[in-house]
C-alpha cells in the first residue's frame, strides 16, 4: 500500500525546543514518545508492509517555531521521500506577517497550525486564550490566503460553528480540519452535535479534512470504532476533500502504522479505486502541494 501521511509529527531533543517532550506527563500516559523521534524511525514504521512516498511535517508545539522550520528544512533535504511543512504561528500576533516572512524563507513551508481547542473539561482543553474571539486572528487567516498558505485548524465541536463563520470571511484562504474534528464527547448528544458542526464546515468550499488522530480519543480502537466516524466524515465532505493521515507518533501510543493503514483500508473497501486513490496519495498531494 502506497500513501502520503499528511499529518506526522518529528522532534529532535537536541534542538530543545520541545521542552514538554523531554520527560513523560503526568501519569506517564505519553512515555513511549517522550523521546525524541526521527525521520528514521519514521519512515520504517511501514517496514515491508506500507510504502511512503510523501509526508507533510505539522507543528509539534516549538518553542521557537522558526528554529523548527529550519531543522524541517535540513531533515526534508536528506530524506528520500518528499516532505512539506506546516509551521507554528499566532494568527492574532502584530507581527504575524513577519514571521510568515521568516518561515517563508524555507522551500517546505505550505501553511500554519494554531491550536484553537477549548473545552470546559480542564484535561481537554489546549490553551488559555479564545483565538478565534480575538480581533486580529480574522486577519491573520485572511493574511495566509494572501500568501497562498493554507490552515490546519484543530479545535472541538462546539467550536465548529464559529470556524465556519470565520472561513466564510477568509474564503481565499485553504483550511485543513484535523483530526476529523476531534469528537470529544463520546455520548450521543456529542456525536449529534459534531455532526452538525462537520456540515456547517463542510458547507464551506475551503475547507477539506484530515482523518487522523482517532487514537487519541479512542484508545482501545478498532476497525469497527472508527468505521461509523470514518464513513460519516467521507459522506459529509465527500472522498474529494478528505485524505487519511497517521498523527504519528502521537497515534504510536494506540497502534502500530500497518495495522492504522489497514483499518483505513478495510473501511473504506467499497469506494472506488479512484476514491481510494485520493484519500490515500492524491489529495494529500494536491492540499500541500507535494512533488510527486
Amino acid at each position: 500500500m502506497k500513501v502520503v501521511d499528511p499529518h506526522i509529527h518529528l522532534w529532535d531533543l537536541w534542538t530543545r525546543i520541545y521542552p514538554h517532550f523531554e520527560k513523560p506527563g503526568k501519569g506517564g500516559a505519553n512515555a513511549a514518545i517522550s523521546r525524541s523521534y526521527l525521520l528514521e524511525e519514521y519512515l520504517e514504521e511501514g517496514a515491508d508492509e506500507i510504502e511512503i512516498t510523501g509526508a507533510v511535517h505539522v507543528e509539534a508545539f516549538p518553542t521557537d517555531p522558526v528554529k523548527e522550520s529550519e531543522t524541517l528544512q535540513a531533515v526534508a533535504d536528506r530524506s528520500p521521500v518528499p516532505i512539506v511543512l506546516v509551521a507554528h504561528g499566532d494568527l492574532a500576533a502584530p507581527d504575524f506577517g513577519a514571521l510568515l516572512d521568516r518561515h517563508s524563507g524555507f522551500p517546505i513551508m505550505r501553511g500554519i497550525r494554531q491550536v484553537v481547542n477549548r473545552h470546559a473539561d480542564p484535561k481537554l482543553n489546549y490553551i488559555t486564550r479564545d483565538l478565534m474571539d480575538e480581533p486580529g486572528w480574522i486577519g491573520g487567516l485572511q493574511e495566509l490566503g494572501r500568501r497562498g498558505l493554507s490552515f490546519d485548524l484543530q479545535l472541538y465541536p462546539h467550536q465548529m460553528a464559529q470556524a465556519a463563520k470565520l472561513a466564510g470571511v477568509a474564503s481565499n484562504t485553504q483550511i485543513i480540519l484535523n483530526h476529523a474534528g476531534m469528537w470529544a464527547d463520546r455520548d450521543l448528544a456529542g456525536w449529534k452535535a459534531w455532526k452538525a458542526g462537520m456540515r456547517e464546515l463542510a458547507a464551506r468550499p475551503n475547507i477539506a479534512v484530515k482523518i487522523s488522530g482517532l487514537g487519541m480519543l479512542d484508545r482501545k480502537w478498532t476497525t469497527e470504532s472508527f468505521r461509523p466516524l470514518v464513513l460519516e466524515t467521507l459522506e459529509i465532505f465527500g472522498p474529494e476533500r478528505a485524505m487519511f493521515a497517521s498523527n504519528f507518533p502521537v497515534d504510536k501510543l494506540t497502534s502500530d502504522f500497518p495495522t492504522l493503514w489497514k483499518a483505513f483500508a478495510k473501511i473504506t473497501e467499497g469506494a472506488s479505486a479512484a476514491e481510494r486513490a485520493g484519500l490515500f496519495e492524491g489529495n494529500a498531494r494536491k492540499f500541500y502541494r507535494i512533488p510527486g
